[in-house]
């Protein structure tokens, strides 16, 4: 008899939603965190992510306003108002977090949980050191910021400490190209912060569609981040109050605070997987089947602790999908085609099913690629220098809508409905059957000949 039928450690989204339905299925479920429940997305990431990027947009919105009618009055930030407020926020959400759980009948347990055996887990806490067992296990324990290992990298924050910042530097310099760090250059460009981006690629986002990732850095050079695509830092030094970095192309370059988001590493060490034969690809990721179960049939892993799409939805689903198939009796699994992913840039950027370069080596000569590039009706009596891109990718056999993608404002409420589309299997025919909402910029993607 095990004190639990079902034992999470890691209170993340997917750790989150797979302990609950395991509730709502009749279950005893317990879950341990060491830090707080929520997980990166709500306690440092999305969520704070997403209030900073809009205390950035306020700088364009107030020089927009004029061309409007509004004067253009002076405005001050304050950093710490802002912190305190997103504290205030993050604060309430951790606190329904808990509540949702003991709701459902969820024992929360605030401490680290190691695997001692199959079904015995060492949880040392406050309290001190205790150890209890369970029928199953689910690993949901995320992952975390990598640094490469380079002379004084100890100098360099991540995402993690860029939400805590007891004040603005004058510079920053954000080294990497995924979408961590062209949200944050965009979020520190906003609020005033002289901003450089440095990546090592040959262009910025790496993996989504090349026009797209084209555009948006030189959007964001219109706006003054200094973006440098082939740079790298090879060493950082500590001089005084500034951080000298010498670059790959043998120049050095003077900051106040150096920013790295060039990936996230599982967070696997020291939780004793490899003791009870979890095994593990090279980078760390848990190796899991379509139903999430490791090579130890009772342990189970969901989330960004696996790899593959680091998105809190993918883990809220396969969470959901877990719990469905040990404790509901429904064999269940996600479905990952035509995931639709936003990138909170400045501008944003929305996408869904194949980038133009998957899309032509699919289907060849039989792709048809519709494009549509204008200035979004918001920006034309405010005059910014901003243009929007849509594009359609379809394959001509089928008339088949594979690819959608979107740089521009609103970009991410409008790729969700489109999202749909394609899920369905949506057509060309299909879309262009479709009565445009006008005036729109969502009316572009059915208007595209």
């Amino acid at each position: 008899m095990y004190d639990y039928d079902f034992f999470v450690i890691g209170a993340g989204s997917g750790g989150v939603r797979a302990s609950r339905m395991a509730a709502t299925y009749g279950a005893k479920v317990g879950l341990c965190e060491d830090y707080r429940v929520g997980g990166t997305c709500v306690i440092r990431g999305c969520v704070p992510k997403k209030l900073f990027v809009y205390a950035s947009e306020y700088s364009s919105h107030f020089r927009d306003s004029g061309g409007f009618g509004w004067s253009q009055a002076d405005h001050d930030f304050d950093w710490s108002t802002l912190i305190a407020n997103k504290d205030k926020e993050i604060s309430r959400l951790e606190g329904l977090y808990d509540k949702n759980l003991d709701n459902h009948g969820v024992e929360i347990i605030k401490a680290r949980g190691k695997l001692v055996d199959k079904h015995t887990i060492e949880l040392t806490g406050e309290d001190g050191v205790r150890t209890i067992t369970a029928d199953k296990i689910l690993i949901a324990t995320g992952a975390w910021p990598s640094y490469p290992d380079i002379p004084g990298i100890e100098h360099a924050i991540s995402s993690n400490e860029a939400f805590h910042l007891e004040e603005l530097p004058k510079r920053i310099t954000v080294v990497g190209g995924g979408y961590i760090a062209v949200e944050f250059a965009g979020i520190f460009n906003g609020l005033g912060v002289e901003t450089a981006l440095l990546y090592r690629g040959e262009e910025i986002l790496r993996g989504f569609d090349l026009e797209i990732r084209t555009k948006l850095r030189d959007e964001m050079v219109k706006k003054g981040i200094d973006v440098r695509i082939h740079h790298n830092v090879e060493e950082i030094i500590h001089d005084g109050d500034q951080y000298i970095l010498k670059l790959s192309d043998g120049n050095e370059m003077a900051t106040d605070l150096v920013m790295y988001a060039t990936g996230r590493r599982a967070n696997t060490d020291g939780i004793g997987l490899e003791d009870v034969g979890v095994e593990l690809k090279p980078n760390g990721d848990v190796i899991v089947d379509e139903y999430y179960r490791t090579n130890v049939d009772n342990i189970f892993a969901v989330g960004d602790v696996i790899g593959g799409m680091q998105l809190t939805p993918i883990a809220i689903k396969e969470g959901a999908a877990l719990a469905a198939t040990q404790f509901n009796d429904t064999p269940t699994f996600v479905n990952y085609d035509y995931i639709p992913t936003a990138i909170f840039s400045q501008p944003p950027i929305g996408t869904v099913g194949m980038s133009e370069e998957e899309a032509r080596d699919e289907y060849g000569a039989d792709l048809r690629v519709y494009k549509s590039e204008y200035k979004s009706m918001k920006f034309t009596l405010a005059g910014r220098d901003e243009r929007s891109l849509i594009k359609m990718l379809v394959d001509v056999k089928t008339d088949k809508v594979v690819g959608a993608h979107m740089i521009g404002p609103d970009s991410a409420e409008i790729i969700q409905g489109i999202a749909i589309a394609l899920k369905c299997g949506a057509t060309k025919a299909q879309f262009d059957d479709t009565v445009a909402v006008h005036p729109s910029s969502a009316e572009e993607f059915v208007l595209m000949k």
